[in-house]
């Protein structure tokens, strides 16, 4: 029986989600408290708050964490871990690296440098389908931004400034391209974040990190073996390409039975079920109960 466990990244929250999450539960209200909301489902009501950089970090670290603690009492601990993006801190304190209240810090920390960055230098993110690798960055090149997250062969998104952004998706749609702008107001993991990128090495360095528990694959440096390897990938993924494909090949490779994503919708389970239609993946959105996503792992593990 293994599974893989996987953290969605930001963009798809909205109030819903996690319909089954406790709401009195210490993290999600230690979470709530450091937002500064009483309900964080009502504060995801107002579009603005829910798109600010710092709420989502912050938010869906927590509730992240916090689905999964809900989880993990009646689970098997996960063959493999990976997060993706901003995922990539809950996926670290799953595996043991530091806890949730850390993890908690380090997104408020992150968001914050990324804010930095963001305000010499705005701009966004545009998902695209329909391209190949090769074209993708022939247009990037072209006009001026980077790939920021490689999905599959011909879904990726990118990244840039926000004039060069509108470049790019004006040339993606001549070329029969789907895109899709996220609701996001930085250029993460694009070199744009550098800055960012070298602000948190330091946040990080100062911090007594422990080696995983479990298997946790990086956005930027394949596994995770010890507490320097964690820093370093924490850190490079700000401002480099998420290679969430090679995530997703890793943990395939550990032979698991099936694959849940935690987090606001459905994104990475879509995105893993057309790469691996034989292993199933399904997304705790997609549940009205935590037995519910229980019975599932349980039944394909």
């Amino acid at each position: 029986m293994s599974f893989a466990l996987v953290f969605s990244g930001q963009g798809m929250q909205h109030p819903a989600m996690l319909p089954w999450l406790a709401a009195d539960s210490a993290l999600v209200r230690l979470t709530c408290a450091q937002l500064g909301v009483g309900d964080w489902r009502i504060g995801l009501e107002d579009p603005d708050w829910a798109a600010s950089n710092r709420h989502a970090q912050w938010l869906l670290t927590g509730l992240g964490l916090a689905a999964w603690q809900q989880l993990a009492a009646d689970l098997p601990p996960p063959a493999a871990i990976a997060g993706y993006s901003v995922g990539e801190l809950a996926a670290f304190s799953a595996a043991g690296v530091f806890d949730a209240t850390m993890a908690l810090d380090l997104a408020r920390d992150r968001a914050e440098a990324m804010d930095r960055c963001a305000a010499e230098t705005p701009g966004g993110l545009l998902a695209v389908s329909g391209l190949t690798m090769p074209v993708l960055d022939l247009l990037c090149h072209q006009t001026g931004v980077a790939v920021a997250l490689r999905n599959g062969v011909d879904s990726a998104v990118i990244g840039g400034p926000h004039a060069a952004l509108a470049r790019a998706e004006s040339q993606a749609l001549q070329q029969n391209a789907h895109c899709t702008r996220l609701k996001v107001h930085v250029a993460s993991h694009t070199p744009w974040m550098q800055p960012a990128a070298d602000s948190f090495a330091q946040t990080l360095a100062a911090l007594p990190l422990q080696r995983p528990r479990s298997v946790l694959f990086s956005n930027a440096a394949d596994r995770i073996l010890d507490a320097a390897q964690a820093k370093a990938a924490l850190a490079a993924q700000i401002a480099q390409t998420v290679r969430w494909d090679e995530c997703m090949d890793n943990l395939a490779a550990r032979g698991v039975g099936c694959v849940l994503e935690v987090g606001p919708g459905q994104a990475l389970a879509r995105i893993w079920n057309q790469r691996y239609p034989d292993i199933p993946a399904r997304a705790c959105d997609d549940f009205r109960s935590a037995d519910a996503v229980v019975a599932w792992v349980l039944r394909h593990a």
